[in-house]
C-alpha cells in the first residue's frame, strides 16, 4: 500500500501563497488518483481538489478553483496544492488521500483509501 506524507504548510497573511506537497512511498503513485481534502475547526472534512492518474483530468471546489492548482510529478512521486490568493477562509488542516482510478466520485472522501496525516495552514487577515 501507499504511504502519504504532507508537508508546505504554515501561517501566511491574507492574499500570500504557499504550496503543500504530498509525497508518497511505498508504492508508485502514478498508479492512483489523489485528492487534497481540507478540515476546519468544527467543520465536516471537505473536498478540495483532485488530479487524475495521468494528470490530464483535475477537478476543484467552487471555493478554490481560479486560486488553487492541483499538479503531479510522477518521477519525484509526488503531488502538489498550490495556493495563491489566500484567504482567512482557507485556514485548515489540509489531507492528501490516494485511490485507485474509477474508485467513485474523486469529490468524496470516502472514496480514498489512504491518507496523510495532514498539514496545517493558517491564513491570517
Amino acid at each position: 500500500q501507499v504511504q502519504l506524507v504532507e508537508s508546505g504548510g504554515g501561517l501566511e497573511q491574507a492574499g500570500g501563497s504557499l504550496r503543500l506537497s504530498c509525497a508518497a512511498s511505498g508504492r508508485t503513485i502514478s498508479s492512483y488518483t489523489v485528492g487534497w481534502f481540507r478540515q476546519a475547526p468544527g467543520k465536516e472534512r471537505e473536498f478540495v481538489a483532485a488530479i487524475s492518474w495521468g494528470g490530464g483530468n483535475t477537478y476543484y471546489a467552487g471555493s478554490v478553483k481560479g486560486r488553487f492548482t492541483i499538479s503531479r510529478d510522477n518521477a519525484k512521486n509526488t503531488v502538489y496544492l498550490q495556493m495563491n490568493s489566500l484567504k482567512p477562509e482557507d485556514t485548515a488542516v489540509y489531507y492528501c488521500a490516494a485511490t485507485f482510478p474509477g474508485s467513485g466520485s474523486y469529490y468524496s472522501s470516502h472514496t480514498y483509501n489512504y491518507w496523510g496525516q495532514g498539514t496545517q495552514v493558517t491564513v491570517s487577515s
